[in-house]
């Protein structure tokens, strides 16, 4: 996948303001922020869409809410609270084709979101 975006994010071919990487995930900065924490949590992995998950990706699943669980208490969203969203398909408002979950907090979220 050496178009996809987010893996050449991950590959550090082109910049992204990570804010943490393991082996497993890579976090970093929304560039259209739509809060004022907004944080993309991905899978080093490519994987296209939620629906392409296998058996073999529940490891990872959990990996990445985790990570996001971690970021919202270092950015202090955990007591007013947060949004954790997956975009799925065209739909759902997916817009880049490579697994992540949106991280946003740091202001009143509405719903229903859009």
């Amino acid at each position: 996948m050496t178009q996809c975006l987010f893996c050449r994010i991950v590959k550090k071919e082109i910049p992204g303001r990570i804010v943490y990487e393991d082996e497993a995930v890579v976090a970093f900065e929304d560039i259209n922020p739509q809060a004022p924490v907004h944080i993309l949590v991905v899978p080093r992995k490519h994987v296209d869409s939620l629906m392409n998950l296998t058996q073999g990706d529940k490891e990872l699943m959990g990996s990445l809410f985790m990570v996001a669980n971690e970021l919202a208490k270092t950015h202090d969203l955990n007591p007013s609270g947060f949004r954790a969203v997956i975009n799925t398909g065209p739909g759902g408002g997916q817009t880049v084709y490579h697994l992540h979950v949106h991280l946003m907090g740091g202001r009143q979220m509405t719903w229903p979101p859009g």
